[in-house]
């Protein structure tokens, strides 16, 4: 299948991958500052903005998608569920991931007995029970949920909201898809064997996936290392995107 890319720049090519429920044009503002350096793409996932659904969304066949539509060695930068996309990629074809961006990313977005930083999942189950009621409502909940405690929520919020469904409605299936994603994916066996080199975005008071999450990947990656933003909830790109352009060009420019 073809996925809808937007691109820009020159350079070294550098794919953005957004996160469960948005498209790839949650990341306009900064993908044009990224692209004085580089040739950014920035992708619709399966069933979201302009791209066509998948049969059946798993890790596999999204990454599967990806892998299909960039042929070339690339550096990836992951949001949320994008980053767990990321990750599985990076073990499943090391030649081609170059290096990893995970932007507030976890390796277990569900919570555990031994996994204390992750999403109760019961309120992950709430979430995929109002999904089949009222989609739209849902899914202006959990941007809100994203962005609670963020420097400049209010006016963040209502720009995400702008965004939301600025390239249509999402595709259902995909929508569950990426809820089951996140209930079940549990990466943390598979980090050591993660080599590339590996720079992590935390946000000082994100609720979704806290830093603490990101300190682990650091601690169990070869290679990683953490920018926690301060101020920041779930997406320190949208709240404080000078911090984090420098930090990514200054990270894929070593």
């Amino acid at each position: 299948m073809s996925l809808h890319v937007e691109s820009a720049g020159s350079g070294k090519p550098l794919l953005l991958i957004h996160g469960w429920g948005m498209h790839g044009g949650v990341w306009t503002d900064v993908a044009q500052k990224l692209a004085t350096d580089f040739r950014v793409h920035s992708v619709d996932l399966p069933g979201f903005g302009a791209s066509a659904p998948l049969r059946q969304t798993n890790l596999d066949a999204v990454v599967q998608a990806l892998s299909q539509q960039f042929s070339e060695p690339l550096n990836v930068c992951g949001w949320s569920l994008g980053g767990q996309f990321a990750l599985h990629w990076a073990k499943g074809e090391p030649e081609k991931v170059r290096r990893l961006v995970l932007v507030t990313s976890t390796p277990c977005f569900a919570g555990r007995e031994d996994w204390l930083f992750g999403m109760a999942i019961e309120v992950l189950a709430k979430f995929a029970a109002e999904l089949e009621q009222n989609h739209a409502a849902t899914l202006r909940r959990f941007i809100a949920l994203q962005l609670r405690g963020s420097e400049n929520e209010r006016e963040l919020l209502g720009l995400l909201r702008e965004r939301l469904f600025s390239r249509g409605e999402p595709d259902m299936g995909a929508l569950r898809g990426g809820l089951e994603i996140l209930r079940d994916a549990d990466l943390r066996a598979t980090l050591p064997e993660i080599t590339q080199p590996t720079l992590l975005i935390a946000g000082e008071r994100d609720r979704l996936t806290p830093p603490e999450a990101s300190y682990y990947l650091a601690q169990t990656m070869p290679s990683a290392r953490v920018v926690e933003v301060a101020g920041a909830a779930h997406a320190p790109f949208l709240s404080h995107p000078d911090i984090f352009v420098e930090q990514v060009k200054s990270f894929l420019n070593e």
